[in-house]
């Protein structure tokens, strides 16, 4: 029998709902290009709940009590004495999310001989040593699709949130005040502007379909150029990389996997490039955007607004500089875990989980490494670092 460590967000400091604001959400059955939503054999939840949070356990405790399996849902994840550091040891599967890591790092992985599967618990396994896990040939999975469409919708909002300059304005309302000259003097119409996105896989794709509405002029840059057929439906102009694509755009969005390419890409030489006025939004990951020169850009003036929803390391301390710098439209790491998108990757994570017990083959599309190597998603995806 097996013991799976799975490593979740408190719950809401009210405690967990015991209503929602909605009665249902909607059943997604399959993504844009055919692939299905996931499919485990059952799922002891309803859909809607909160599943990402402690007491929420991805909805797992029966399936995996009933067949004779142990398991262990904490929070506590940061310091050796981290109940994360003292369960790991014994433990043959860990389950993390992206919106609160467990780290596993080379020296956590040395400690965990019995670890086989480490699943992301949505998309992006960045916070698992990969040179590691194929070392050590430990399979890593994620349930890829299940939130793309949840960022993408994010990413839009958060454009059109600091391009109409809406936080500021909204806080004018909560302030008592109508300072309409104060609200509009940073505002602008999103339509006519030039968006780029730093890769357009499924999240960036959808980025890319959703503001095709705005009348805006949409450019790309990816490693793996999309069909013609998709260039020409959506008038889309490509750009071998990140540097030639900036200095065209109004506003970039940065949708890319972590990984020793894009590590550190929004730096000062490359932000230096951009147009004076620019917006940036990053819901990918944190590093790849040098810290301090976001908060230098936007204090110069050379970014207008920088939004995301990702911070290095997570949760961000109190005292993280992109808290408190100008124009920002941060939230916490949220744009993936809507009610709507955990019911899908508590489902997938099942569906992970009932394949490795079985001994049956994980899908192809959810497998970042395996058999000691990238696999999957992970092969189109991610690079190691040698």
């Amino acid at each position: 029998m097996a013991k799976v460590l799975c490593v979740l967000y408190d719950d809401p400091k009210d405690g967990y709902p015991t209503t929602y604001a909605r009665d249902d959400i909607p059943a997604i059955a399959s993504y844009p290009g055919g692939q299905t939503a996931p499919t485990p054999k059952a799922i002891d939840f309803t859909p809607g709940a909160l599943l990402g949070s402690v007491s929420g356990e991805l909805g797992l405790r029966e399936y995996l009590e009933s067949q004779g399996h142990t398991l262990v849902v904490t929070s506590d994840k940061e310091g050796e004495n981290s109940v994360l550091d003292q369960e790991l040891p014994d433990a043959d599967a860990v389950i993390s999310q992206p919106f609160w890591p467990a780290y596993l790092t080379a020296e956590r992985i040395a400690k965990a001989p019995n670890l086989k599967l480490a699943i992301t618990a949505g998309i992006g396994s960045d916070h698992v040593d990969l040179d590691a896990a194929i070392a050590g040939k430990i399979t890593v999975a994620e349930v890829t699709y299940c939130n793309s469409i949840s960022v993408a919708e994010h990413v839009v909002m958060m454009i059109l949130g600091l391009v109409r300059n809406y936080l500021p304005s909204h806080q004018v309302v909560l302030d008592g005040g109508w300072d309409i000259a104060d609200c509009v003097a940073r505002s602008y119409d999103l339509e006519g502007m030039h968006v780029g996105t730093v890769a357009a896989g499924r999240i960036g794709t959808a980025v890319l379909r959703r503001l095709a509405p705005f009348d805006v002029k949409l450019h790309y840059t990816d490693r793996h150029r999309l069909p013609e057929s998709i260039e020409r439906e959506l008038n889309l102009t490509f750009h071998p990389d990140a540097a030639s694509m900036v200095p065209y755009c109004d506003v970039v969005t940065v949708n890319a996997p972590l990984h020793p390419e894009t590590e550190g890409l929004f730096n000062d030489k490359l932000i230096g490039t951009m147009k004076r006025g620019t917006y940036l939004i990053n819901t990918a990951r944190a590093k790849i955007a040098d810290r301090d020169a976001i908060v230098r850009a936007l204090e110069s003036g050379r970014l207008a607004g920088y939004a995301g929803d990702v911070w290095y390391p997570q949760p961000a301390p109190a005292g993280h500089p992109w808290r408190t710098m100008p124009h920002h439209g941060m939230t916490p790491h949220i744009s993936g875990s809507s009610l709507s998108a955990q019911t899908r990757y508590a489902a997938g994570t099942r569906e992970i989980l009932e394949s490795f017990f079985a001994g049956t083959p994980i899908r192809d599309e959810y497998l970042i490494v395996d058999g000691g190597r990238l696999a999957g998603t992970g092969a189109h995806s991610y690079s190691t670092r040698s």
